[in-house]
């Protein structure tokens, strides 16, 4: 088995990483795949989004707004604002701030907004239920940080679109520049509220969650199942490098220096925390992602591998401040990201249990089918 992609930059740092008879790994083999599905393709793209926009508007007539936006200041929430309203959509932008929003993305959300005269929702998270839960994942030793966040603004967008009773929410996930799913996540769903509830349990201060707005994941798949998630960017060619350069012209738009490096948490979080206690660098896989859009050489992202995520001592000055923020010792930290990687089982799941529940409904169905077979 070869150490790398030899058409991307992934490595075995990925444990779920295969590689063919080329050396080419499993994840470029699933992006081919993905993209022929459901990424942009020329000509049925177009016509696919031109029906998809008419019944968004459809939908949304005699009301306030066709559809729900969530916004970050990134870019990929920035150009799909943009994109919906160059294609006449009318928007609600919800931002979540959840206390760790750079100064960059601040003036980013503002000027977006007031270009495009986009009504903004601002949720401000209650800090001292923010920090508890946020405190209760880094003592976790699980993956992934960003739970806490990213499951508040799923959250809150869905509330928003039941308030103004719209039916689509539209998401800046997109195939281009970040693939089916990255490899190195290893988590549950961020909208399986009993599993962050299990950390909370385990490693809070006894604070209550009351203030904390969740969906349980049975709320996510059936009582919301009316609303739709539209990736939009899938249906217009995306290129990031493009992405930049349009919203810098059209709105003084500035880039941050890195994938969600919007967010100071989620910046120390992928570049510190994950290459630390993980011994994996999320860059290899949105590097890989660019490689494959054609946006940059293999050359080229190896390079920028070889350079660290950003400055060090700014780095090392984040993890003091977050630390700090959220009082957590320099001695409790080193005791922390001295124990091994935790896995997802150390704490329950709903996931498990819908699982289950579907088996054994399954199993039913199929012990039932027999039985009426052999009547």
């Amino acid at each position: 088995m070869p150490d790398i992609c030899t058409r991307c930059v992934m490595d075995q740092s990925d444990p779920s990483i295969t590689f063919d008879e080329a050396g080419v790994c499993s994840c470029c083999r699933r992006y081919d795949e993905q993209r022929a599905l459901r990424g942009y393709r020329p000509g049925q793209s177009e016509t696919e989004l031109e029906a998809l926009v008419r019944q968004v508007k459809a939908d949304g007539a005699g009301k306030e707004f066709d559809c729900i936006i969530g916004i970050s200041g990134g870019v990929d929430s920035a150009y799909l604002a943009y994109t919906a309203s160059r294609l006449g959509l009318r928007m609600l932008a919800v931002h979540v701030d959840t206390g760790w929003n750079s100064e960059v993305a601040v003036r980013n959300i503002e000027r977006l907004c007031n270009r495009l005269g986009l009504q903004l929702h601002t949720i401000v998270m209650d800090w001292p239920t923010m920090k508890e839960l946020q405190r209760a994942y880094l003592f976790s030793g699980l993956a992934n940080l960003d739970v806490p966040q990213d499951h508040l603004l799923v959250a809150a967008v869905y509330r928003f679109a039941k308030e103004y009773g719209v039916r689509y929410v539209l998401n800046g996930t997109n195939i281009a520049t970040e693939g089916a799913s990255s490899p190195y996540s290893r988590q549950l769903s961020c909208m399986d509220f009993w599993h962050l509830r299990s950390v909370y349990r385990r490693w809070g201060r006894g604070k209550s969650l009351r203030k904390y707005p969740h969906l349980s994941l049975v709320q996510a798949r059936w009582k919301f199942a009316a609303i739709e998630q539209v990736n939009l960017l899938n249906y217009v060619p995306y290129a990031k490098k493009d992405a930049i350069a349009t919203l810098s012209a059209e709105f003084g738009w500035e880039y941050y220096g890195g994938k969600h490096f919007e967010s100071r948490f989620t910046k120390w979080f992928q570049s510190a925390y994950l290459p630390r206690k993980f011994g994996y660098d999320k860059r290899r896989y949105h590097l890989s992602c660019l490689i494959n859009n054609g946006e940059m050489t293999r050359d080229e992202a190896l390079s920028e591998i070889a350079r660290p995520p950003y400055d060090p001592e700014q780095m090392r000055e984040d993890e003091a401040y977050i630390l700090k923020k959220l009082d957590i010792t320099p001695e409790q930290w080193a005791r922390v990201m001295s124990e091994p990687p935790t896995p997802n089982e150390a704490y329950f799941s709903q996931e498990k249990v819908i699982r289950l529940a579907e088996r054994l409904l399954g199993a039913r169905r199929t012990a039932a089918v027999k039985n009426r077979k052999s009547k």
